[in-house]
This record gives structure tokens, C-alpha cells and sequence, in this order.
């Protein structure tokens, strides 16, 4: 029944319907006729009758008939009824030149559907049919390659149990939330007798607020045998303890009656429509100030319980609004908790007429929340936006961006206690329909890679309305994958292994040089947070499960080979990350006989990886180091404090370079360590620089009033081309400076000439002109206080007698 939420906005989704044909094309069949109209009353239970008693005639042409098989299929998507769906867009897409396609939707609705139906091998050419069509839309692209191998959602399943409570009825039961030690969730359940408003939608039941208030008192059965007999359901259904939180016979779904906000395109009750009044059974009254007879939806409460903040239809104090194309559109309201009563009803000040807002949820500090907005200017269809929130008044609300937000529908937000959003999404690759998706947040900004939380918890129906802790130990989401269609229901989930999934890594110790394996080996695992766990491979392979979103040091040795080290991220890494890994050992270089004892002598080079500006320490950077006696390499990853180590032997050079996003860095030459004064430490450290940065060019001298470039200042800059080689994209201003012991006119022309000369020299060794800018600024940038008239040291006039360079663009 979110069904479509899933309200005001499916309405939107019915709105973009451009090109699925219209009631002109269809006037010449009396029913075709009376579909179309019913269809564009969003009555989409009725449209299905109509259309496939108008089809199953003969008296429609092939373009009525097209038009008419669009709308009916769109209507069964518009109801879930997905296999349905399938069968006519496959009829559609298979009908050759005579099918005339809607802008490439019809492919991406079969897409879905097939995904839907747990057909991803179809879906995923079906997907690709879209993207030759719509290039710009990227969804396209990663569902097709999710499903090359869909299964790497399921690797970690076993670490859930996914159980079916017995507070489910056979209607929609869905979105629970945290409250007074209990849940609060919406229900279509009838209690009683009278009358209730049904949506010609779907024909399904306005929901009401309930609140269970024992959570003790909830049993589940394992979710993979989901059958369940009509008797069992209502012998199930007399152990709960849930009470209603809203009782009206007139008291409309809420936002999240639907897997859109807005999908039943809000109330059109001034023109009779979206609604239809037939008997059913009332629920009991819990606020008639909070419970109107239209929407209201799934609720956030602070943690005092003192104030509630929930989705209503714009109408409050008898006021009903519509937006200008008569739309009656969904909002964001706050009431208070007085004597037990909710009262004080206001909405927040970022609503809007003409777009609906909802879905609202609450930091667990009442400092931000998050919501759902189909309003101007998003990524597509629902978005989700983040809101300051102190103390009853509002920020400006900003969208999360297209980090976490699609050219699809994200929707039903939550936070849990540590601040991180769970929320559900069609747009990124996912099972199917909805799935439930997890992304890092500080200060209500994305900070990591949203991640799919995958099976069993995703399946390929929608999976929706996610409550949990900090630790994902435990919690309750919302499915439709027992029956399907609209009828929602409510599970728990226990977590009893590992929070991320297993990635399968296969690690192959190589020789260097044959590329041979190795048997007989030993790799060191090391686990970043975690014990080091030493592995035999007696062939040369090892198999290693990895944890998502951890950092690993594999180190590999062998009698007769240097031992090697490398680096092995899984952070920010998708699913289809590299699973084989080769370490490579190379027999030490010896240069003299005699000296072969103490040639192997290993030493421990230790850094810091720290930023140019302020010398602060960088996390997560990949530090390489290559031994320029036989090749090999060694990789490490930067913790914390941006320290990283490694083994070195001596009688071998070594270089160094670091690897970090929007970092660039001049790298690193450790010479020859003497055997006969090896340290057990050697120190090195780098510097990252980034775009505005200054990076000193050491050792380049001019002499006296010259400017040419003297042989050893030639080999400085031939470190900077080095540099701008590595860095394609690098453009950088070159800056001379002199002291003060000249005229300033004099100093300012020389140190512009010294500039150009550099510059000239760059691009004499293959750097283009357009990449660097020559600037010459004499004496009027010091690094220290000697200016005219200040006696200085002859070393604190060197220092200002510089040339370096600033990052003008590194990407």
C-alpha cells in the first residue's frame, strides 16, 4: 500500500506518461474510450477491466492497439502486478519496426518488470536496449552490470535472519518506527464496521497509524517459507498487542501508502476522484486533531516523544488546498504531545503547493532531518533532501546530490543512531523494485559509497522502510515479497555474523621473474583493527575472505627470496572488485660474493604521508615502494596518522610514490643503505600537494644578476618534468623570487626572466607551453621577515631566494 508513495508523487510518475497514446487515439473504441478516461483518473484498477476487454476485440488498429497495450502494461506496473507488466512489454519491444518507442521508457519498464520477476539475464539486455537510447541516464549502465552476477548481493546472507511477524494481516502493513519502547506502523486493517474510503488506485484501503507497544509480544516465522494458510494468519493475529494510533472512517492513506511519495497523485476529492467510499471496517480513534480524512503518513517522533513530525494531504484547520493543476499535494506537518492528545498542528515552513514533500525522519540528537521531496530542480523523481532542525525552527533544506540521489525514485529515509541513512531507491542497482540501501553521513553530508545491503534483506519486490541500530544488530523493514502487489507486510532481521559481505580474494605468490608460483609459502595476513593470521600455500595460492570497507597488508616470503609486501583495499571498491592478486618474490641481487651475508640485511623504512599546506597526516593513501635492484614492488595503505612502513633490504635503491584522489606528489629517491650502517629504522616521508598549493623546486641557482639555467639547476627541473609527465592534467604557475639587495624594479625583471627561463626549459623537454605560466615577483613575497633595511644572515637570504610552483589544476 505504500503502493505508491509510494501519493502524491506516483502521480508524477502518471504525469510523464508523454507518448504512452491518448483518449483521442483510443475515441473510436467506446471501451478503449472509457480506459483511457479511467486511466487518467488514476483509477488504474478500473483502466486494466476496460483495456483488456477493449483488446481482447478486434475493432481497434494496430496504432490503437500499441497505445492501448502501453497504458494497460503501465497500469499493471502502477498496481505491481509485475508479470503482467512483462507479458505486454515483451509483446511491445518484440513487435518489430511497428513499435514506436516512448523516449526508451518502455525498455526500462520492462527492464524493471523483468528484475521484478527475478529474470535478470533479460533484464539486463533490456537494460542495455535502454541505454542505446537514453545515454545520459547512467542507471542503465550499472544495473546491466550488477546483472552479469547478481548473486554477489547474496554473499552475505547467511550472516541474517530474516523472520515474518505475526502482526501482519492480508493488507498492507508497513513502515515502522521507533516509539516508547514500541513501534508505530501503518496498516489498511479494518476494525469494526462503518465506512472507509477505498482508492480506485488499486481498490485498496486507506491506512491508519497503529502502535504496538510491546515488542516482546511479536513472533516470527522464517521468512523463507512465507506460504501460510488464511486460518493460520487470523490464529496469528489474535497474540498481538498493537493498539491504533488514529481512528476515522474517512482517514485516508498516508505518504507512505506507496512506494512513491504522491504515487496516488494526491486527492482530486473537488472532482470525485482517486477515492471511492464502499463498506469496511473503521479503526479506533486515537487523535482526531492528528488523523484527518486525508493522508496522513508514517511518523518521526524526537526522543522526548514530545512532538511528532508526519505526512499529511495540504489540508490542516479545514484548509484543503490544490496545486494549479488541481493536485491536492502531500506535506510535512508538526503536532505536540499535550495530556496525551496531539495538538498544535503546523507545517513546516519548506513545503510547497505544487510539489509534495515527505517521508519525514529525525537524527537521533533532533538536529537534522531527512525527507522526500519531488520539488523543482532534483536528480528525478523523488529525492532526498536534509533540513536543520533546532529546537522548532527550520533551516533551508539542501539536497543530498547526486551521490545519493537518481534519475529514479529514492524514498523512505532513516537514520540510526550514529547518523548513517538507510533508505530505499529504484534508481541504484539493485534486486528489483525498491531496494533498501545504506550510505555513511557527517553532518547530513554523504561521506562513503552507498552500498546495497543485498540478500536476504533486498529481495527482487520492493523492500522498503528500514528501522535499526547503530550496529545493524537488529531490525524491522518492509516487504511485499510474500504475496506481492500492494499487500506490505513488516519482518525483523537478527544479525549474527559479519556486517559486511565476504569478498572472495584468491592470492597468488609468483616469482618475479618467471611469474611462475611458488610453492611452499607463507602469507601474513593482516587485518586493519584486527590480528595478523599467518596462511600456508602449498601450491602458491591462498583463498582470503575479505571484509567490505577494511584495509589488508598481505606479506609473502620464502627461503631464498626477499620477502614482499602489498596492499589490498576493499574500501569504496564495487562488488566486482579484482578477485586474484599475485605478490611477486624476487631473488636478491648480489653484487659481490663476499658480501652476501650482509647484503640481505632488512631494514624497516618507516613515513608519514602528510598535506603540503599544513603538514597535516592523510589517511587512506596508497604508498608504493620499488626496489630498483630487481623491480618488485611493495604497497601499503596510510592509517590515521598517514604512517605506513616497510621491509627494505640494502645495497638496493629505492623510490618511492603515493596514490590518493585529487593528491599529487614530487615522490621520493631513497639511496644505497650501507650494509655496514643499515639502522633497524630508515625515515622517509612524503608530501601530497592538491590544487592551490605551493611546492618549494629545491636547489635551482642562478648566478649573480643571471638568468640562464645553470647544469645544476637543469637537474631540479628535470624532477618538475618528471612531474608534469606523471600528472597529464597538472597546469602550474612557475614563481621566481629573489631577496632584497637590489632595487625592487630591478629584482622584479630579473626574477620574471629566471621565471621564463624555467619555463622555456619545460617546454624544451616536451611540457606544452598552455600547462605553465611563468611569474616573476622580485622581492614582494618573502618567507621571512629580511625586507629592505633588515640585516639578515646569508642563509635567511637564500631562503627567499626560491623558485617554486603553484597547483593551478591537477585533474
Amino acid at each position: 500500500m505504500r503502493t505508491i508513495q509510494k501519493t502524491g508523487l506516483a502521480l508524477l510518475s502518471a504525469l510523464c506518461l508523454s507518448g504512452l497514446g491518448s483518449a483521442e487515439v483510443l475515441a473510436q473504441s467506446a471501451l478503449a474510450k472509457q480506459a483511457a478516461h479511467q486511466f487518467d483518473q488514476f483509477a488504474y484498477r478500473d483502466a486494466i477491466d476496460l483495456y483488456e476487454q477493449a483488446l481482447a476485440g478486434k475493432g481497434l488498429s494496430d496504432t490503437e492497439r500499441q497505445a492501448a497495450k502501453l497504458r494497460l502494461a503501465y497500469a499493471y506496473r502502477q498496481v505491481r502486478d509485475t508479470q503482467k507488466a512483462e507479458r505486454l512489454y515483451r509483446e511491445l519491444v518484440g513487435s518489430g519496426p511497428t513499435f514506436v518507442s516512448d523516449d526508451g521508457k518502455t525498455y526500462l519498464y520492462y527492464a524493471q518488470a523483468l528484475a521484478s520477476n527475478g529474470k535478470y539475464r533479460e533484464s539486463q539486455e533490456a537494460y542495455e536496449r535502454y541505454t542505446k537510447s537514453q545515454s545520459e541516464d547512467t542507471r542503465g549502465k550499472g544495473f546491466s552490470k550488477l546483472y552479469t552476477d547478481v548473486s554477489k548481493l547474496a554473499r552475505n546472507a547467511g550472516s541474517y535472519k530474516v523472520e515474518y511477524l505475526n502482526v501482519n494481516t492480508n493488507k498492507a502493513d508497513f513502515s515502522p518506527m521507533y516509539y516508547k519502547g514500541g513501534i508505530v506502523f501503518c496498516s489498511g486493517r479494518s476494525e469494526g464496521q462503518g465506512i472507509k474510503r477505498v482508492f480506485n488506485w488499486d481498490k485498496s484501503a486507506f491506512l491508519d497509524l497503529y502502535y504496538l507497544t510491546d515488542l516482546s509480544a511479536l513472533s516470527g516465522s522464517s521468512a523463507s517459507g512465507l506460504g501460510g494458510s488464511a486460518k493460520a494468519v487470523k490464529q496469528r493475529r489474535g497474540k498481538r498487542s498493537n493498539k491504533p494510533l488514529g481512528r476515522d472512517e474517512y482517514t485516508a492513506p498516508t505518504a507512505n501508502d506507496t512506494r512513491t511519495v504522491g504515487s496516488y497523485g494526491g486527492n482530486q476529492v473537488s472532482a470525485g476522484l482517486g477515492y471511492a467510499e464502499v463498506p469496511e471496517s473503521e479503526s479506533d480513534r486515537f487523535s482526531k486533531t492528528l488523523n484527518t480524512k486525508y493522508h496522513e503518513g508514517p511518523a518521526t517522533f524526537t526522543q522526548d516523544a514530545a512532538r511528532v513530525i508526519f505526512t499529511r494531504n495540504n489540508y490542516n484547520n479545514g484548509d484543503y488546498k490544490e496545486s494549479a493543476d488541481k493536485i491536492n499535494k502531500l506535506k510535512i506537518y508538526t503536532a505536540e504531545e499535550k495530556n496525551g492528545l496531539w495538538s498544535n498542528v503546523q507545517e513546516v515552513p519548506f513545503n510547497g503547493d505544487e510539489f509534495s514533500t515527505g517521508h519525514p525522519t529525525l537524527t537521533r540528537d533532533d538536529k537534522l532531518m531527512y525527507f522526500v521531496s519531488d520539488r523543482p530542480g532534483g536528480q528525478g523523481g523523488t529525492d532526498l533532501y536534509v533540513v536543520e532542525y533546532n529546537q522548532g525552527a527550520w533551516g533551508t533544506p539542501r539536497s543530498l546530490g547526486a551521490k545519493v540521489n537518481t534519475k529514479g525514485n529514492e524514498m523512505f529515509p532513516f537514520v540510526d543512531e550514529r547518523g548513517n541513512l538507510y533508505f530505499s531507491s529504484d534508481g541504484h542497482p539493485g534486486m528489483g523494485d525498491l531496494d533498501l540501501f545504506f550510505v555513511e553521513m557527517v553532518n547530513g553530508e554523504p561521506t562513503g559509497k552507498v552500498m546495497n545491503l543485498g540478500a536476504p534483506i533486498n529481495s527482487n519486490k520492493d523492500d522498503f522502510g528500514l528501522i535499526t541500530d547503530g550496529e545493524r544488530r537488529q531490525g524491522y523493514f518492509s516487504s511485499n515479497r510474500k504475496r506481492g502487489g500492494i499487500d506490505d507486510d513488516i519482518y525483523r532481521f537478527n544479525r549474527d555474523g559479519s556486517l559486511y559481505a565476504c569478498r572472495e580474494l584468491t592470492l597468488v605468490v609468483v616469482d618475479a621473474e618467471t611469474r611462475q608460483p611458488i610453492g611452499q609459502t607463507t602469507v601474513a595476513v593482516e587485518r586493519q583493527g584486527g590480528p595478523a593470521e599467518d596462511k600456508a600455500a602449498a601450491d602458491g595460492k591462498i583463498d582470503v575472505c575479505l571484509e567490505e570497507n577494511n584495509e589488508y597488508l598481505f606479506k609473502a616470503s620464502h627461503e631464498g627470496y626477499l620477502p614482499n609486501t602489498v596492499g589490498f583495499s576493499t574500501k569504496g571498491e564495487s562488488d566486482d572488485a579484482p578477485s586474484r592478486l599475485e605478490i611477486p618474490l624476487a631473488k636478491p641481487v648480489v653484487e659481490k660474493p663476499i658480501e652476501s651475508v650482509v647484503a640481505n640485511k632488512i631494514s624497516t623504512l618507516r613515513g608519514r604521508v602528510t598535506t603540503q599546506k599544513d603538514k597535516q597526516p592523510i589517511e587512506g593513501v596508497v604508498v608504493i615502494l620499488r626496489n630498483e635492484c630487481d623491480g618488485t614492488t611493495q604497497q601499503a595503505v596510510t592509517g590515521v596518522d598517514g604512517s605506513y612502513q616497510f621491509d627494505v633490504v640494502a645495497n638496493c635503491d629505492y623510490t618511492l610514490e603515493a596514490l590518493k584522489d585529487d593528491y599529487g606528489t614530487l615522490g621520493s629517491k631513497i639511496a644505497k643503505i650501507d650494509p655496514d650502517k643499515a639502522t633497524d629504522v630508515v625515515p622517509a616521508d612524503l608530501t601530497l600537494f592538491k590544487k592551490g598549493d605551493l611546492v618549494q623546486v629545491e636547489n635551482i641557482y642562478y648566478d649573480l644578476s643571471k638568468w640562464n639555467i645553470r647544469t645544476d639547476a637543469a637537474s631540479e627541473l628535470d624532477k618538475l618534468v618528471d612531474v608534469m609527465k606523471k600528472y597529464p592534467n597538472l597546469r602550474i604557475e612557475l614563481r621566481s623570487h629573489t631577496d632584497t639587495r637590489a632595487t625592487a624594479k630591478f629584482n622584479k625583471t630579473l626574477s620574471t626572466k629566471r621565471a621564463k627561463a624555467a619555463v622555456a626549459y619545460l617546454k624544451k623537454n616536451g611540457i606544452k607551453a598552455t600547462r605553465v605560466v611563468a611569474a616573476g615577483y622580485g622581492e614582494s613575497v618573502p618567507v621571512n621577515p629580511c625586507k629592505d633595511g633588515v640585516p639578515c644572515t646569508e642563509e635567511q637570504h637564500q631562503q627567499n631566494r626560491r623558485t617554486e610552483f603553484k597547483v593551478l589544476q591537477l585533474k
